[in-house]
């Protein structure tokens, strides 16, 4: 039987009712969460961490940090053939892709965690327990590099993002869908991934890494702000790639004073590009200095300029880790 580690970080799936906060808090411990997925100890050898009893929201760099450093120790383990993490879904996407980016192993390393409290009729969270645990066990999810599984569903962590409020199917991997399903217990994989490459492992993440959303009108404080305080700096653009006129010379500012600009959209699909030339839009940025993400999200991009900047990539170097 395959070995299993079950790492619990806390979110939604540790949550129960609280009358005194008036709303969920984090209540239970991963024994407890364990003994309500009915079955797992037939899938797999599970063996259970306690890292925290965190909300999504509380997922510090550090605290994501010393998570995926506690992750490669676990997959250097002979013993161990797969992981299981359970996290806050408000920030499972940004863990898991930091997973995906900084270890290359091939065994599974599979997130999870729940929609609905432990107080709710609908609480999702056993059952995606189990269904993380059945694919992490699978050796079809080889390769896959990290997984996040929620719904029935499993996404690739390069490409998943929680897509609704609250809903139980919250999560997408918008323009592509899910890499395969878990049906009736049987993992089923039904969209392959190119190789992996460009794993970045630095010894640190460089922060801090800002993200700043473009809008109609928006002009250049925010990124001026940033280019005071920040390592770098996201611009989550509109459409193509593109920003105000304002917006422009202020990222301008930042190239010049040596902050890296990454810009990617705020668009849910496609790829930034250079397409327009008039000020503002994404030719001139690029002509400014600025780094261009492709497919990536802001958060993403924020993920790997952290990285990036952590193993002290400049210039060429720098400008290689957002092609494709």
């Amino acid at each position: 039987m395959r070995v299993i580690a079950l790492v619990f970080t806390g979110g939604t799936i540790s949550m129960r009712f609280d009358a005194a906060a008036g709303g969920a808090v984090p209540a239970l411990a991963a024994e407890e969460i364990l003994a309500a997925a009915k079955g797992i100890e037939e899938v797999a050898t599970i063996r259970v961490e306690e890292f925290g009893r965190f909300p999504g929201p509380h997922m510090t760099v550090e605290r994501e940090w010393a998570l995926r450093n506690r992750l490669v120790d676990l997959v250097a383990d002979p013993s161990i053939d797969g992981v299981v993490v359970t996290h806050g879904t408000d920030t499972i996407e940004e863990s898991a892709y930091l997973a995906t980016r900084s270890i290359g192993s091939d065994k599974p390393i599979v997130f999870t965690g729940a929609m609905r409290n432990a107080s709710e009729l609908s609480w999702d969270g056993p059952a995606n327990l189990s269904d993380a645990v059945r694919v992490a066990a699978s050796e079809d999810a080889r390769g896959y590099g990290t997984l996040v599984v929620l719904n029935g569903r499993i996404f690739s962590a390069l490409d998943v993002t929680k897509a609704h409020t609250h809903m139980l199917d919250a999560f997408e991997s918008p323009g592509l869908g899910p890499v395969g399903v878990v049906d009736d217990g049987e993992v089923v994989f039904r969209r392959l991934l190119g190789p992996r490459t460009n794993i970045l492992s630095p010894d640190r993440l460089a922060e801090p890494v800002d993200i700043v959303v473009a809008f109609s009108g928006a002009d250049g404080r925010l990124v001026d702000a940033s280019r005071e305080a920040a390592r770098g700096l996201v611009i989550a653009a509109l459409g193509r790639g593109n920003v105000p006129q304002l917006m422009a010379a202020a990222i301008g500012r930042c190239v010049t004073a040596g902050l890296p600009v990454v810009v990617a959209s705020r668009a849910p699909r496609g790829r930034v590009g250079q397409t327009y030339g008039y000020e503002g839009g994404g030719r001139h940025l690029a002509k400014m200095g600025a780094i261009f993400t492709g497919s990536r999200r802001p958060q993403q991009a924020r993920i790997d300029l952290m990285l990036a900047l952590g193993a002290g990539l400049s210039g060429g170097a720098l400008h290689a880790v957002f092609d494709g």
